[in-house]
């Protein structure tokens, strides 16, 4: 089609350009300047004509195709729909933009389908780990045919701990998998900060001197402070932030935890004195199964996702989490929750005189 087109023009052109020069010759100079001016509008109305159908037509179509595509409509209101009056710088524009925007969503795919394949790498390592372990003993027993009473209880009592290791992966997947798709709710309702803190050192005095490990709560105010949140769920942030420090704390060393009252908010602390955390692992300490010690993290035990089910419940509350370590000396945890409003006074109104 566009040879075509070509080809009628450069024949319209020789037959224009031919038939002036005949022209030339047999008329006078005014009658060729009058030929001249009406053969350069005529062919200007016919290059016109061939560039607005074939041409520019097919730019605002174009152009109205990528607007909508960008704008998520459907392709047949693309007709009648307003073109600015250059379409084909517009064009030009809209297609390194929605080229753009593509390469960002293909990269985003691959941090994803990246993500996808470490994660189900991991929880298989997870589950193969106890499961294999929990085979061995069970098949130990099996051969020995309980000749070695106090062997295989041993061994069953090994297996029962790798039992209770694979119901805790379970339940903390299914727990983080509930809060990243919002089908566990946060019941926010107004409490004191400082008596759950007390509770939960209460619930893990024990844990703390199997670890020989001294909990300190570094109360700076003597008025409690109330704050807004999901009270359940903020213990378990504590419990597991608290536990973590036994984990990866020293003997003899001490757990504290600290209060801090912003403008509208809190700042919740957990400081231990133990191994600390390599700078580079910062970053990535939040993800799930992420261990930054895996030999020695194995040999504790846990799930490997406490971490991340705390951020994920800190973020559900639209609240913040960080952590700020030094290798051998301790790490810090700390996490915001909303202030609670405090509740206006009535007015007091004067008795009135009977």
């Amino acid at each position: 089609m566009k040879l075509r087109v070509l080809v009628f023009i450069n024949a319209a052109a020789v037959a224009i350009t031919v038939s002036a020069v005949n022209f030339y010759f047999k008329h006078s100079l005014y009658d060729v300047a009058v030929t001249f001016v009406l053969t350069i509008i005529i062919s200007f109305v016919i290059f016109y004509y061939l560039l607005e159908k074939y041409i520019y037509s097919k730019i605002k179509l174009i152009y109205k195709l990528i607007h909508n595509l960008k704008l998520g409509r459907d392709l047949r209101d693309a007709l009648g729909e307003h073109v600015s009056a250059d379409p084909i710088n517009d064009v030009e524009h809209e297609v390194k933009e929605w080229a753009g925007q593509k390469k960002s969503e293909i990269d985003e795919l691959r941090r994803q389908e990246k993500f996808r394949r470490d994660f189900l790498s991991n929880i298989s390592h997870e589950f193969k780990t106890p499961l294999f372990a929990i085979q061995g003993y069970i098949d130990a027993v099996i051969d020995d045919e309980f000749e070695d009473k106090e062997m295989a209880q041993q061994f069953l009592e090994k297996a029962s701990k790798n039992v209770d290791r694979l119901s805790y992966l379970i339940k903390d997947l299914d727990e983080i998998s509930k809060l990243e798709t919002g089908e566990m709710p946060i019941n926010y309702a107004k409490f004191k900060i400082n008596d759950l803190i007390k509770e939960v050192f209460e619930s893990m005095e024990l844990k703390a001197k199997e670890h020989r490990i001294k909990l300190v709560f570094k109360q700076k105010y003597d008025e409690p402070i109330a704050v807004t949140a999901d009270r359940e769920k903020i213990r378990q942030v504590l419990v597991n932030l608290i536990d973590n420090s036994f984990k990866y704390g020293k003997e003899e060393g001490s757990t504290s935890v600290s209060l801090f009252e912003l403008h509208d908010q809190v700042l919740v602390e957990v400081t231990d004195d133990g191994i600390g955390i390599e700078e580079k692992y910062l970053p990535r300490l939040f993800e799930r199964f992420f261990r930054t010690d895996t030999s020695r993290s194995r040999q504790i035990g846990g799930s490997g996702l406490g971490l991340a089910i705390v951020k994920h419940i800190i973020e559900a509350h639209d609240q913040t989490i960080n952590v700020r370590s030094t290798d051998g000396l301790g790490s810090t945890f700390g996490f915001t929750l909303q202030k609670a409003k405090q509740a206006l006074p009535f007015p007091v109104i004067p008795a009135l005189k009977s």
